[in-house]
């Protein structure tokens, strides 16, 4: 065990050291964080869909609704933010998740009652 905390252990390949971190992240536009977080959160929802080639190997749709819903709130939160450049796109792949998630359902939801339609409004096939 070591007596150094993260803050002063010595920078290496595999630990580049807070100071770096920080820098690295500083130069970093806010709109490119947010996109790549709502790109790991659509991404993360089609697996937990099923939609990737493994399918139902890792589907769960009770995670699936938790990460669309983020999403949603995510780009409502952003939208005026990002531009329509950025948000555009974005909205497309999420309103396909929603279908996605409506289509996988046994019981689907009722209109603005599935995940993230409290942010986009009811979302119809």
């Amino acid at each position: 065990m070591s007596d150094t905390s993260p803050e002063e252990a010595p920078a290496s390949p595999e630990n580049p050291g807070f100071d770096a971190m920080t820098r690295d992240i500083a130069e970093v536009p806010a709109v490119e964080v947010i996109v790549t977080v709502a790109v790991n959160l659509m991404s993360a929802a089609a697996v937990k869909l099923g939609l990737t080639e493994e399918g139902e190997q890792y589907k769960d749709l009770d995670e699936a609704r938790k990460l669309v819903a983020a999403l949603a709130g995510l780009l409502d939160a952003s939208a005026t933010e990002i531009s329509s450049f950025h948000a555009g796109p974005l909205r497309d792949g999420l309103k396909s998740l929603q279908l996605a998630f409506r289509e996988a359902s046994l019981v689907p939801d009722e209109p603005g009652q599935g995940p993230g339609e409290k942010y986009t409004g009811p979302v119809y096939g």
